[in-house]
């Protein structure tokens, strides 16, 4: 696991950039927490980490990962995707349902969620199946999973095409103010596509996925979400036109928001150019302009928040090709850096607003108590560095796979430690130490 972790009853964290999105905090600050809680005057037995140079804010959060447990532990298994959240500063994550067999049973639910307590490594909430075995043909009874734990539901990997049964999860979403989140695609027009459709595409006669599909699932979604009232959640936005039905259908008032991935805010399909597996994902990498429209919704508040879609396949399975190759990557550990230079780095936002979006975007959301450094809050903290330069190495991860396109690109931020109640957990590569243990 190679992560250095500490339990500890006192900690002061002393000298860093305190950024709080709960309640606009932005200040040079310290920042004291006493068995777990965050105080305003340091306990009297405390560890001390000097955090000059580092941002101190709420521990970051991330809707849409991929643990693959049950069923496909050879990937990835909720102790080692919990590793891998911790290591790249993610203090809570929401795992997909397509495990197998699928989240679609109160029993699934509860089986991931006593899994990553007794890891503890990060909070996990489950994301279930809207329908049976994800199958799009029998929409799930939703309250016994609530009551199990669910904080939303989907069939990511699949969009649920079915315009009756979509309908009908609408409708039983809106009676318990349940949020439903979509894989906005059409197989039906999506078939046999193993890139975005356009230039890149026939420049290397590969298979073209159309965004239509991913355009014409949020149309018909949002006319149901204006129909019925239910909280309606755009998975993975990736196109210009999608961003710009979520933008006109909140300016109508409709309950919906939207999250974009890392890698669609820095790659486009010319990343694809070099057959390399790794850059296959789905929905696919987009051209420039896609891209641009991705960074603008976040701008303006279309898009809520930042995640990583965190998806671990194989080396074996990476190698099968482009065509063969099952589409995803891992972004946890990197998600930080990606942010960063997409965002930052192109001077589009400061680290404010990128800690909002990692932050409380995604527990607004979930409707989940927003994460804050307030005195009586649980200490839930992320250390970030945010100026230093590394370049990425997938044999570090603390994933059980690899399978990353930013493999040797230098990155210009990364998150170095979490504190969670009274766990601390630190990276051994950075150079922040405990003093006084």
């Amino acid at each position: 696991m190679n992560l250095n972790i500490l339990q500890v009853d006192g900690v002061v964290i002393r000298h860093g950039r305190v950024i709080d999105p709960s309640c606009g905090r932005d200040e040079i600050a310290d920042v004291f927490i006493n068995r777990g809680v965050i105080t305003t005057s340091p306990p009297s037995k405390a560890v001390q980490l000097d955090a000059t140079g580092l941002i101190i804010c709420p521990g970051l959060s991330d809707m849409h990962v991929h643990l693959r447990e049950p069923g496909q532990t050879h990937k990835e298994t909720i102790e080692t995707g919990s590793a891998a959240a911790a290591a790249g500063g993610f203090t809570f994550l929401a795992c997909m349902p397509n495990t197998s067999p699928p989240l679609d049973q109160p029993d699934r639910v509860r089986f991931v969620l006593d899994r990553a307590k007794q890891v503890d490594l990060c909070e996990v909430g489950v994301v279930a199946c809207i329908t049976r075995d994800r199958a799009g043909r029998e929409v799930v009874d939703l309250e016994p999973l609530l009551e199990a734990g669910a904080v939303a539901f989907s069939d990511d990997g699949n969009g649920v095409e079915d315009d009756d049964v979509m309908r009908e999860a609408f409708v039983r979403a809106a009676a318990v103010d349940a949020l439903i989140i979509q894989h906005c695609e059409y197989k039906k027009i999506s078939a046999g596509g193993v890139m975005h459709l356009g230039d890149v595409s026939r420049r290397l006669n590969l298979p073209g996925l159309d965004p239509r599909s991913e355009e014409a699932m949020i149309e018909r979604d949002l006319q149901l979400a204006r129909e019925t009232g239910a909280r309606y959640h755009v998975a993975h936005i990736s196109t210009a036109k999608a961003v710009d039905r979520v933008r006109r259908a909140k300016a109508e008032g409709v309950r919906v928001s939207a999250e974009v991935c890392t890698h669609h805010l820095l790659l486009t399909d010319e990343a694809c150019a070099g057959g390399e597996p790794n850059t296959k994902m789905h929905p696919p990498l987009r051209p420039q302009t896609d891209v641009d429209a991705c960074r603008q919704g976040l701008l303006d508040g279309t898009i809520d928040c930042i995640v990583t879609d965190h998806a671990p396949h194989t080396a074996d399975e990476k190698a099968l090709g482009f065509l063969r190759a099952p589409a995803g990557i891992v972004g946890l550990e990197t998600a930080v850096g990606v942010a960063a230079k997409a965002m930052g780095d192109a001077g589009l936002a400061d680290w404010a607003r990128i800690v909002d979006w990692m932050t409380t975007g995604s527990e607004r959301i979930l409707r989940r108590n927003l994460p804050g450094l307030a005195p009586e809050k649980r200490a839930n903290v992320s250390l970030v560095d945010p100026k230093t330069r590394y370049v990425v190495d997938p044999q570090r991860f603390r994933s059980q796979s690899r399978n990353s396109p930013f493999s040797g690109c230098e990155l210009p931020a990364r998150a170095v430690g979490t504190i969670r109640g009274t766990k601390v957990v630190l990276l051994p590569e950075s150079e922040l130490q405990m003093k006084g243990r």
